[in-house]
């Protein structure tokens, strides 16, 4: 088994609490279960459930949300060739990627603005949440993402679904003061996907990488606040670890925006939970950010960081 990036592995251990870090390494080098979620646009959880249990599928219900379930890494192959799998009734996707849409709580009737949303998950799980009604937005600047977006949204039933394929750095131009909520998974560095069982999975990662994708991230986040009419919530989210990719690209747009701009607490029911950073490499950041929270790593969860914007009126 291949050893994580040294770099990599010191700073995680600036970031994680001592009593967590060595969990939080473990989880690099397993083989997690498969989560999945029902897409009940297309079917009901019971009916769903009961198709795959007809197939040999053995899956446990997980308890913060009644749509999703896990099983062993070893059926994820026998479930992704079952018919619900084929028709676009379950998804699959790492139990981390299905919080941001729950916290971002989207409504039904509501505008809301996914601003890189490929593959699609977070955008049908929204989509399912708003009961497809209202105005959901899917923006995807790389072509063939874009289309595998479009596949998705088409396979799954999520009508609401309007894809764009354009820069997200433009829309907070092009749509100022718009939607009600937005969500921005921002393109990052990824660590939170590392495997020791595939080191191809950190080869283009550096800490000139991190910061590469921080500069990118902070002009996202600008034009997905600017597309935020007052009084809406965004949700900003990476897969990163890197501080330089979430507090401090959160912390430049408070100090941006001013008193227009606030952080709302999260609150989640699961154990792997640490508040936000207020200080890495000898900078200081905004105290609210505390209200943030890093989903760290087990050998279920992949890692996550996630905040929740207010845009006063």
């Amino acid at each position: 088994m291949t050893p994580l990036p040294d770099e990599f592995v010191e700073r995680l251990g600036r970031i994680v609490p001592p009593d967590l870090l060595p969990e939080s390494l473990a989880s690099f080098a397993c083989r997690k279960p498969t989560a999945f979620r029902v897409n009940t646009l297309k079917g009901d959880v019971d009916t769903v459930a009961c198709g795959l249990r007809g197939e040999g599928i053995e899956f446990r219900p997980i308890d913060w949300l009644g749509t999703a379930f896990v099983v062993s890494d070893d059926q994820r192959r026998a479930l992704t060739e079952t018919p619900a799998a084929r028709d676009g009734l379950v998804y699959i996707q790492n139990l981390s990627s299905m919080l941001p849409p729950l916290i971002l709580n989207p409504q039904p009737g509501e505008a809301v603005l996914d601003l890189a949303a490929a593959p699609g998950g977070k955008t049908l799980h929204m989509a399912d949440m708003m009961q497809n009604t209202g105005r959901l937005s899917a923006v995807e600047s790389v072509k063939s993402r874009f289309h595998r977006l479009r596949h998705n949204t088409d396979l799954y039933g999520a009508s609401v679904v309007k894809c764009y394929m354009t820069d997200g750095r433009s829309v907070g131009r092009k749509c100022p003061h718009m939607f009600d909520r937005v969500l921005l998974d921002a393109p990052c560095s990824s660590e939170a996907r590392f495997s020791q069982l595939d080191p191809a999975s950190w080869s283009h990662w550096s800490a000139r990488k991190v910061r590469e994708a921080a500069r990118k991230q902070k002009r996202l986040l600008r034009s997905a606040i600017d597309s935020l009419r007052p009084g809406g919530c965004l949700v900003y989210c990476t897969c990163s670890f890197a501080p330089e990719e979430n507090e401090a690209v959160i912390n430049s747009q408070l100090r941006h925006y001013g008193d227009l701009l606030d952080i709302e607490p999260v609150s989640l029911s699961i154990p792997n939970v640490q508040p936000g950073l207020t200080e890495w490499g000898g900078k200081a950041y905004d105290r609210r950010l505390l209200r943030g929270v890093r989903i760290l790593p087990t050998a279920e969860m992949d890692g996550l960081f996630i905040c929740r914007l207010f845009k006063k009126g």
